[in-house]
């Protein structure tokens, strides 16, 4: 992500959740792949912004049409890009009883120089900005910069071969929670790249939604 979508497509992450009792809403906000050019560029420049507006708003209309939900027990997770928005989401409101970061970009300023696609994905094309023109931009649109105001339960889950969004964006969001006493814990899928859960190994991909579950039930 961003730019890709939900479909009407079979989410077996989804089915789970609803098979343990959970309402799942899921959304494609500004940015997303379907919707014209437009709105797939509207992230550009926004990270943080508009998209996350989106996701509140989406959250907001299904509590008012879905009257049988609970409004305070609310839990939000995502991975890659939804994985950016979870560490945004728990860096910019307490609405959220817990939350799970995967495979998450946390540090804009350090993904131009690990990731495989930071180079020409990174801070030009996505803020605007390279890093060495506005390091106060790049860091303005990472969750990390924000870090301090987080207060919700946070499973970070992060591949040790994901190439894509390297580890090091999950141990500098997990380092900055233990410092703040955040209730956290990390799990590192050794030998797994970016896309764990649809091609990592099957005690790795088990394990993955055992503890994902876990976490929720704990908390949520």
């Amino acid at each position: 992500g961003p730019h890709a979508a939900f479909g009407n497509a079979f989410f077996h992450e989804m089915q789970l959740f609803a098979a343990n009792g959970y309402a799942v809403i899921f959304t494609n906000p500004r940015g997303s792949a379907g919707y014209g050019q437009e709105f797939l560029k509207a992230v550009c420049k926004d990270w943080g912004g508009g998209d996350y507006r989106d996701v509140m708003a989406a959250t907001d209309a299904a509590l008012k049409k879905f009257t049988w939900l609970n409004k305070n027990k609310l839990g939000v997770l995502g991975g890659s890009y939804g994985g950016y928005l979870t560490s945004w989401i728990v860096t910019h409101t307490q609405r959220f009883k817990a939350a799970i970061s995967e495979r998450a970009l946390n540090n804009f300023y350090s993904f131009h120089g690990t990731s495989d696609i930071g180079a020409f994905f990174g801070p030009e094309s996505q803020i605007g900005f390279e890093i060495w023109e506005s390091a106060e931009e790049n860091l303005a649109h990472s969750p990390i910069a924000h870090v301090k105001n987080c207060k919700t339960p946070t499973l970070i889950l992060h591949s040790e071969k994901d190439f894509r969004c390297p580890i090091e964006q999950a141990e500098q969001f997990y380092v900055a929670l233990k410092k703040l006493r955040v209730r956290t814990e990390f799990v590192r899928f050794p030998d797994e790249s970016h896309n764990l859960s649809r091609s990592g190994k099957p005690k790795h991909r088990q394990e993955r939604l055992e503890r994902m579950v876990e976490w929720f039930k704990k908390y949520v």
